[in-house]
């Protein structure tokens, strides 16, 4: 038996807009240190030494939307080869738990799957895996287990654990878990000293989950099963079923499952929670990353290029320009090369709102950045007008973009670094530094990267139509054709 950490990377962050995006969330960024949250989550079993050996690859469950750049990251850390599992809908996390255990359990027979959110902080790894490490006992023995946060604060915007006695030695009883409560409710919690926050982080047999999915809600159960049944392989990634998992009910963990087992004994998966203080935080809007962030004297925290003057107690995040705060106390400032945003701390939680009002308006800017990642490298659209666009593409060595062909545009390609080799019609030629080429309309092309280092070119496209789904691809590496 293994202990597999099971990374749910569903999310889509909006309330940390705009620099998390519907195709690029949270849990891709890195919004604490260099790696991102996906990789600090990837790697935060790191060194465990409980009784139970650590699968050497994550299993992650991810929308199929980022699958490229989740891949990408994961190698970035040396977790290629693991198991990415692509839901084509978001259905919550009890669908995508039940993918992951039946994943294990097809496959490895059974294990402890330590179910763990893409998009979360823990500052302290030392105290995360003493957690772990006296919950899985009780998970080997058939209960399941819940990790719950010992609150710092009076808190409205977590839902909350109140735990019993304890079982045995910093494992205790769940005796409700309850929603998030107003302000006079949370200091009501807090003060009693029965409360935890709920973190979101659970540890439970595969065999164990199965079971209790197929008890309390066998549809679920049967849908995730034909998913399975009907699962691809495609390059870094098992593709599930696409028919059979629209047709799965959509729920939660806790409401799920684990909120009715203390009323289920006879179903005798008992559940509880460990309660710690691992410096946790969900990092669910941008005061709580201000919290979390290192401060100057004054209370600022920045990233980026960015000058304080006469200014206290802001977050500022700077991505493609520098940003002067001057006299200004209490404010959030994040800078991407398409949106920016300003809002007081207070308010940070209604971003949401303004990302609400985008989508109703259908604006770029909620669904991706103005660079957008592909398994090939990235391409930025750097300025764009009346039939022309201009882009900056990167090719990462050996890598190659699909054979393909536009309808409505022609393009102009300079090489700026590296060096191209480059499909047009029935030739094929390479281009280094300084030289150039042009693809007419209606050619068939393909450009490639031969080379040890990135290829850095520009792009100018002129034509009629100028949208991404002028594509028609002949060939292609990476399963797009």
């Amino acid at each position: 038996m293994n202990l597999y950490p099971v990374i749910l990377s569903g999310g889509s962050g909006t309330r940390l807009w705009p620099l998390s995006r519907e195709q690029y969330p949270k849990q891709l960024l890195a919004l604490i240190g260099d790696d991102t949250m996906l990789q600090q989550t990837a790697s935060r079993l790191d060194g465990f030494s409980g009784s139970l050996p650590v699968s050497a690859e994550p299993i992650v469950v991810c929308n199929e939307d980022y699958r490229f750049i989740t891949a990408e990251q994961m190698r970035a850390i040396g977790r290629s080869g693991g198991r990415i599992l692509l839901e084509p809908v978001g259905r919550n996390t009890a669908p995508a738990l039940t993918l992951a255990a039946l994943s294990v359990a097809r496959e490895d027979g059974d294990g402890v799957l330590l179910v763990m959110p893409a998009d979360h902080v823990v500052r302290d790894r030392e105290a995360f895996h003493r957690a772990v490490a006296i919950g899985l006992e009780a998970a080997q023995g058939g209960a399941m287990v819940a990790f719950g946060i010992v609150p710092e604060r009076a808190e409205t915007g977590y839902g909350y654990i109140r735990s019993g006695s304890e079982c045995s030695p910093g494992v205790c009883e769940v005796v409700a878990f309850v929603e998030k409560p107003d302000a006079d409710t949370a200091a009501e919690y807090v003060a009693s000293g029965d409360y935890l926050w709920n973190s979101g982080l659970f540890m439970v047999r595969a065999s164990v989950w199965l079971k209790a999915i197929g008890h309390f809600n066998p549809a679920m159960l049967a849908a995730c099963e034909a998913s399975v049944d009907g699962a691809v392989r495609d390059i870094d990634f098992v593709r599930v079923g696409r028919g059979a998992f629209e047709a799965c009910p959509s729920d939660s963990i806790d409401y799920a499952v684990m909120e009715k087992l203390a009323a289920t004994p006879e179903l005798g998966i008992a559940p509880r929670v460990v309660p710690m203080s691992v410096g946790w935080s969900d990092v669910g809007a941008w005061d709580a990353l201000w919290a979390l962030a290192e401060k100057d004297d004054t209370g600022n925290a920045a990233r980026g290029d960015v000058v304080f003057e006469g200014t206290t107690d802001c977050l500022v995040h700077a991505t493609s320009r520098m940003v002067a705060c001057v006299g200004v106390d209490g404010l959030v400032v994040v800078e991407t090369p398409d949106a920016v945003m300003v809002a007081h701390k207070d308010h940070t939680q209604d971003v949401k709102k303004i990302v609400s009002r985008l989508k109703a308006d259908n604006r770029s800017q909620v669904y991706a950045h103005r660079k957008i990642h592909r398994p090939w490298g990235c391409y930025d659209s750097i300025d764009n007008g009346q039939r022309f666009q201009v882009k900056h593409i990167e090719v990462k060595p050996g890598a190659a973009l699909s054979l393909q062909m536009h309808h409505h545009r022609a393009e102009h390609w300079i090489v700026v670094r590296g060096t191209a080799k480059v499909t047009r019609g029935d030739e094929t030629f390479l281009l280094t530094e300084n030289q150039s080429t042009y693809i007419p309309l209606g050619v068939t092309h393909r450009l490639e990267n031969p080379g040890k280092l990135m290829l850095e070119m520009i792009e100018v496209q002129s034509g009629s139509y100028l949208g991404e789904d002028d594509i028609v691809r002949f060939e292609d590496t990476y399963g797009r054709k």
